[in-house]
């Protein structure tokens, strides 16, 4: 029903803002922040109109996936493992999600993937340029 944006592919983090605040702010384990910062993350992406699987690629081999379809409850993992359901949404051409104690959207732009995720105030913004 909605235009969805068509964001299929691959794409390689290139930059990121606030990062350490925005951990501290969600309380991830320090092993993981040291783990996830300046981390070359592939995103891949597969989209089938609302059906999409939301797979990150970490360097040494770990993977988390995300397979959702929009405007519908899925279970999903967090930057820090943990498990919970959310509703992803698609709103102005962003995908949407409240996590436990983040709200993140992703929306490409200029053909890379922008990823923004707010938690009391905090915005902690992650762009990936597309490599496939």
């Amino acid at each position: 029903p909605q235009g969805t944006m068509a964001f299929a592919g691959k794409y390689e983090f290139e930059g990121d803002e606030n990062y350490d605040a925005f951990v501290q702010k969600i309380g991830l384990p320090s092993d993981k922040v040291e783990m996830g910062r300046n981390c070359k993350i592939v995103t891949e992406v597969v989209q089938n109109g609302n059906d999409f699987t939301w797979t990150q690629h970490f360097p040494g081999g770990r993977t988390t996936t995300n397979t959702f379809t929009v405007g519908k409850e899925a279970d999903m993992e967090t930057m820090g493992g943990k498990k919970f359901k959310a509703t992803v949404t698609m709103e102005d051409g962003k995908l949407v999600a409240d996590f436990p104690n983040y709200r993140h959207t992703a929306e490409i732009c200029g053909g890379k993937l922008v990823e923004i995720s707010t938690s009391s105030g905090v915005v902690y913004k992650r762009t990936s340029k597309k490599i496939a």
